[in-house]
């Protein structure tokens, strides 16, 4: 008989998956940050080039008429909307989906714990999520490591005095299974680095670590700043767990003009790469415009930190049902 039906992940883990939902509930209940919901369709998406949404078409009945609609990758536009209209801090455990995702820490779907605060500055930020982690999952304090010495310490490179062709020659030194004449651009070398090279080498210092200031080229939503050197680096850290992503954290761009030349520029590139360009979230940029407070925010993954606390082989042992 055919046992597709069957759940993914076992009674036990349900348990616990279920547990550590509570225990991030009581972790904000007690600093009095705001659990809220939001809409998962959007006539918007992100622009990110990185990102595919899925999408889906909304007909009237009797009208005809249809309106495509995406599915969130992330609840941020809809929290900062929440945000300029005075919520106050405010969290959320989302669904979010992300299209062409597939494997050992990757799913189509999956949980999203993403929460910003008024109160915080980016450093602040980081002390939070490390005790939030310690809160729920008992993990040791986490290590800080800016994004240049950790390039500095891993490839013995200065990511602010490089060229494309360094890291390019870097890559085909310390990754056997690139193909010969593979290319990408500067960011792309950068990222690979920092999958490929760098991450796996994080996991053997047994406890989390912060990977902070990245290049401003890759501040996405964050703010950019000058570091102690003068570099312009972006406003953002991502933390990595057992050699795992785990979360991505900003502080957070505040300037609505700023914001749509990013999103254009994205869309431009998006053209160049033949793929779709995304609709704007106009309602974004309106709330930003009506002033969005000072803030800073992040995002983690509840699925990847459920794997990593059951010491499970991939995230979709810890979901209930596979697709």
């Amino acid at each position: 008989m055919d046992n597709d039906w069957c759940p993914s992940a076992s009674l036990d883990t349900l348990k616990r998956r279920a547990q550590l939902l509570a225990d991030v509930r009581l972790f904000f209940a007690q600093k009095a940050v705001l659990e809220v919901d939001t809409p998962i369709l959007s006539i918007a998406a992100p622009t990110a080039p990185y990102l595919d949404s899925f999408q889906t078409d909304f007909i009237p009945l009797g009208l005809g008429q249809k309106q495509t609609y995406y599915l969130q990758t992330s609840p941020e536009f809809t929290m900062k909307r929440l945000l300029a209209a005075g919520s106050g801090s405010i969290y959320q455990i989302a669904k979010v989906f992300r299209n062409g995702e597939q494997g050992r820490v990757h799913s189509p779907e999956f949980t999203m714990l993403e929460w910003y605060r008024l109160e915080l500055s980016l450093d602040e930020l980081m002390g939070e999520v490390s005790k939030l982690l310690t809160s729920i999952a008992g993990f040791p304090d986490a290590e800080r490591l800016s994004y240049h010495d950790a390039f500095k310490k891993y490839l013995n490179v200065d990511v602010f005095d490089c060229s494309r062709d360094d890291l390019s020659s870097l890559a085909f030194t310390h990754i056997a299974s690139l193909a010969t004449g593979f290319q990408l651009d500067r960011d792309g070398w950068l990222e690979l680095l920092m999958s490929e090279v760098i991450e796996p080498c994080l996991a053997s210092r047994n406890k989390p670590v912060f990977i902070y200031d990245f290049p401003a080229s890759q501040a996405q939503l964050a703010k950019v700043k000058l570091d102690a050197h003068g570099h312009r680096v972006a406003a953002r850290f991502e933390l990595y767990a057992g050699g795992v992503e785990l979360a991505n954290g900003y502080d957070e761009l505040l300037d609505a003009d700023e914001l749509l030349y990013r999103f254009e520029l994205d869309n431009q590139y998006r053209r160049q790469i033949a793929k779709r360009e995304m609709p704007i979230d106009k309602k974004l940029l309106a709330a930003m415009q009506s002033g969005l407070p000072q803030c800073t925010g992040v995002a983690l993954g509840l699925d990847r930190l459920l794997m990593l606390l059951l010491d499970a082989p991939a995230i979709s042992v810890t979901q209930s049902l596979s697709l």
